[in-house]
């Protein structure tokens, strides 16, 4: 596997993280914008994103392959939980 190749495995095992956390984020900002007026866009983007992640590798980890549903129920509600976390429990 060339260097390349190694970039593009890297990035399509994250995407489901980045993708999730930005969606959710952008819900999020545009469903409750007062309460979250005062938490910037990129820390909850990159707090949804970075538990996404983790949460994709520890499937990795636990499942022994990528791309488990049971993996993405768990990215599901662990971005809804770090949105929870530093929207309203922890904003700044």
């Amino acid at each position: 596997m060339g260097p390349m190749d190694a970039i593009w495995h890297l990035l399509n095992f994250f995407g489901p993280a980045l993708g999730v956390g930005l969606i959710a984020t952008g819900l999020a900002k545009l469903l409750w914008h007062r309460p979250l007026k005062r938490v910037p866009f990129a820390r909850l983007a990159l707090w949804t994103m970075g538990a996404g992640a983790l949460v994709l590798l520890f499937g990795l980890v636990l499942f022994g392959r990528d791309g488990r549903m049971a993996t993405y129920a768990m990215l599901v509600v662990a971005t809804a939980l770090a949105l929870w976390w530093r929207g309203w429990v922890r904003p700044h």
